[in-house]
């Protein structure tokens, strides 16, 4: 029976990588702890790996459409295999696995598994201070094979709506094509949308200038994966445990961002960005930052720079620009921006691969998790530092992410209610204005899909 009439399979996968060949140690150990505490996050991921191609933005939705899904490391004699039960058949031709998709599948092992064993609990990371995450945020990446000493700062992160228009999806096509020209690469969030579609102008841009050595580094976590599945372009995943560490991943290494049109998400990146740049130890650093899309685009960039404007000041606006409909324009500014990384790393010895020098305060490494109490908790007034602002206003927009798509959060709204936001008044509107602006620009769901608003503003 052809595969594509098929709803699930059973297989047998082969290693890839650097887990062709493993040390007796290696295997007992990832056998060990694959059946441990963390097995339900390895199996999440799994499954959201192996759904690449199947779109679907509700977490909630993949586990339960595949609730007899299963996953086991079977060691052999030199390395070890994965056994995937009722695996969805989309990732399978001709009843073998896809190349690209077994890569990802052994990365889930990998990160997964490595984080919990290797980082979390060793006394060589202090993760309650800042230079700990920041270490461990460099040996998750480094063990994940992402660093070439060697290379030049060429990475461009783009971050953007996973449920965009087809004009918006087209345009960060040729964006992305316009920075491979250049011998730029592309780094985004790996899912569907502004996610991919840089990553795919970019094979273009790369096989015309004969540039075989394209990186398309995708970063994500388990709690969003399920949303934004690994597109079948990435070609280097990593998985990192949590948000904070994923935005962390993603400032050291880049040498600057893209943001496409996106919903609350990237509102959320944007504000973790502006945060860490509004902070006085990062007020020199050379950090190109472009906001861009379409024409039909225009009226979300002028809501977002608003927002920022009236929560965070000039100061925030000064850290990037706005460049509407002109994908070439954007490629030169960001190849431009690079330049100037490039040097300013060299005068100062810093890493090109890895941004050591700039300063990220804990307040964007602690873990958020978006109970109903700590969204009430958060500080959301103007009497105070705009870095720390824009911290707690990540953190709320991350807590409406997590309502909104991840399946542990609609779960968490659906029996508590709706989450509760209190702030200066003229904050919190600005704020509901905004949000409200993505719902009736169908950027909190996808187009066609019932939208239950998993906030309030209540008064303070």
């Amino acid at each position: 029976m052809p595969t594509d009439l098929i709803d699930a399979i059973d297989a047998l996968v082969s290693p890839t990588g650097q887990f062709d060949i493993l040390s007796k140690y290696e295997i007992n150990k990832l056998t060990r702890h694959s059946h441990g505490p963390h097995y339900q996050t390895f199996r999440n991921c799994a499954l959201a790996v192996l759904n690449c191609g199947n779109y679907m933005d509700d977490g909630k939705e993949l586990l339960e459409k595949y609730a007899d899904f299963d996953i086991s490391v079977v060691p052999t004699e030199r390395s070890v295999k994965l056994e995937v039960k009722n695996a969805p058949a989309s990732a399978f031709v001709d009843g073998k696995m896809i190349r690209g998709i077994a890569e990802h599948l052994f990365a889930v092992l990998r990160d997964i598994i490595y984080v919990n064993s290797e980082i979390t609990g060793d006394p060589r990371y202090n993760l309650v201070s800042a230079q700990g995450v920041t270490d461990a945020v460099f040996h998750i990446l480094r063990n994940a094979g992402t660093f070439d000493g060697s290379r030049i700062p060429r990475l461009v992160v783009c971050w953007g709506g996973h449920s965009i228009s087809a004009e918006e999806y087209d345009y960060t096509k040729q964006v992305g094509y316009e920075l491979a020209l250049r011998h730029l690469d592309i780094c985004t969030g790996c899912g569907p949308g502004a996610m991919k579609g840089p990553m795919k102008g970019a094979t273009i841009g790369h096989a015309k200038q004969r540039d075989r050595n394209g990186q398309y580094l995708g970063i994500t976590e388990p709690g969003i994966i399920a949303a934004e599945a690994p597109n079948p372009i990435v070609n280097e995943l990593v998985i990192m445990p949590d948000i904070e560490k994923r935005l962390e991943a993603f400032v050291r290494t880049g040498h600057g961002i893209i943001v496409f049109p996106g919903g609350a998400g990237t509102a959320e990146e944007i504000l973790y960005l502006l945060g860490i740049l509004l902070h006085e130890d990062n007020k020199d650093q050379p950090f190109p930052v472009i906001f861009t899309g379409p024409a039909s685009a225009a009226d979300y960039f002028i809501r977002i720079d608003q927002f920022i404007c009236s929560t965070l000041g000039e100061a925030a606006r000064s850290r990037y620009q706005i460049v509407v409909d002109d994908p070439a324009e954007v490629a030169r500014q960001m190849a431009d921006g690079i330049q100037k990384v490039r040097q300013y790393r060299k005068e100062t010895g810093d890493a090109y691969y890895y941004n050591w020098q700039l300063k990220v305060s804990t307040e964007f490494q602690r873990p958020f998790v978006p109970t109903h109490e700590n969204m009430r908790d958060l500080a959301l007034h103007t009497n105070q530092e705009p870095y720390l602002l824009a911290a707690n206003l990540r953190r709320a927009f991350s807590g409406i992410v997590s309502g909104n798509v991840k399946d542990e959060g609609i779960r968490n709204v659906e029996k508590n209610g709706p989450y509760e936001l209190k702030g200066d008044p003229a904050l919190m509107r600005s704020m509901d204005t905004l949000l409200a602006s993505f719902v009736k620009q169908q950027r909190m769901k996808l187009p066609g899909k019932a939208y239950k608003p998993c906030y309030q503003i209540i008064s303070d």
